[in-house]
């Protein structure tokens, strides 16, 4: 039994007609199968071509931008570290801030202290000088005194005295008076310094140290003596008076 080239198994030869069929789609098969076959090819270089294209163009772009894990690797070194020190600037900016606002505050506060404080001590100085005054002018009226204008003279010291100090000797001012008089005084006294010892904004005791001469009908001429007294002054209105007159040893 014949076998054809297809391998299948003939049973009985075709007539012609039908033989020159077969051929004729054997043919057309070749035909279509060459066909196939080089679109195939044309297919298998072109999708080559397009491959090393491709991987050309992925060489090019890896050469310019970095590999997965080199980017990663730059993030890791590069963008994280900007940010963090994006961040520390901005923590170092606002601590800065805050530490100047501090800065602004406490030089603020150290500012008002501080004239706070001068004001205070100039106060003090004003007011010691004050004190000082008062009671340099209260012994000076105290100590000075001529027989020929004693009246005169006690009615100064009264002027500059106030509280139990002016009572008492109010009560005595006639006495005093002619004492002066009668033995001719005269008293000149001059205050060589004065200290504050204790001071409130109305009251004081100062520390007097003073000279004076005196001159009397008994024979003294012009003889000197030094004195020490602690006066104790106090404000009445607008002006600072003699409180009380202590002599110190």
């Amino acid at each position: 039994m014949p076998i054809d080239r297809r391998g299948a198994t003939s049973v009985s030869p075709p007539d012609t007609d039908q033989a020159d069929d077969l051929e004729l789609t054997a043919e057309e098969a070749e035909a279509l199968a060459a066909e196939a076959a080089a679109a195939a090819a044309a297919a298998r270089a072109k999708v080559l071509r397009l491959r090393t294209e491709a991987e050309e163009s992925r060489g090019t772009d890896q050469d310019d931008e970095p590999a997965a894990g080199e980017a990663g690797i730059e993030d890791e070194f590069d963008e994280e570290p900007l940010g963090t020190r994006s961040r520390a600037r901005a923590i170092l900016t606002y601590v800065a801030a805050a530490l100047a606002v501090i800065g602004v505050a406490a030089l603020a506060s150290t500012s008002a202290w501080i004239i706070v404080k001068h004001g205070q001590a100039e106060h003090e100085r004003a007011l010691n000088a004050e004190f000082s005054a008062a009671a340099r002018q209260g012994v000076v009226s105290l100590m000075s005194l001529n027989f020929n204008s004693a009246e005169q003279d006690v009615q100064r010291i009264l002027d500059n005295s106030t509280g139990e100090f002016r009572k008492d000797f109010e009560e005595q001012q006639q006495d005093f008076a002619k004492v002066a008089q009668s033995s001719k005084v005269i008293t000149e006294a001059t205050v060589t310094a004065t200290a504050v010892k204790s001071m409130t904004e109305h009251t004081a005791d100062v520390l007097v140290s003073a000279f004076s001469t005196i001159t009397n009908e008994q024979g003294a001429k012009d003889d000197p003596r030094t004195w020490r007294l602690i006066v104790s002054m106090a404000r009445e209105g607008d002006q600072i008076k003699m409180a009380k007159v202590e002599f110190a040893p």
